[in-house]
């Protein structure tokens, strides 16, 4: 799953450890989200969008090349 939040979180010009403090995460949770190695719960997910005020959907788009269930 690809996702924006580091173009989003360098908008507001946050640094990881901000941001992972205003999810309450660790900064290693951000890092990992932001480099694709981890997909966060859907709460944490939804804390997001509240955060940046926008959808989940404008965070995190599936990959091209993944299947998707209709």
């Amino acid at each position: 799953m690809r996702n924006r939040l580091r173009v989003l979180r360098a908008e507001r010009k946050w640094s990881q450890a901000e941001l992972a403090e205003r999810l309450g995460v660790s900064r290693q949770t951000v890092n990992a989200v932001e480099t694709e190695k981890y997909e966060p719960s859907i709460t944490l997910a939804f804390k997001m969008a509240r955060l940046f005020e926008t959808i989940i959907e404008d965070i995190f788009q599936p990959d091209d090349n993944s299947n998707s269930e209709t």
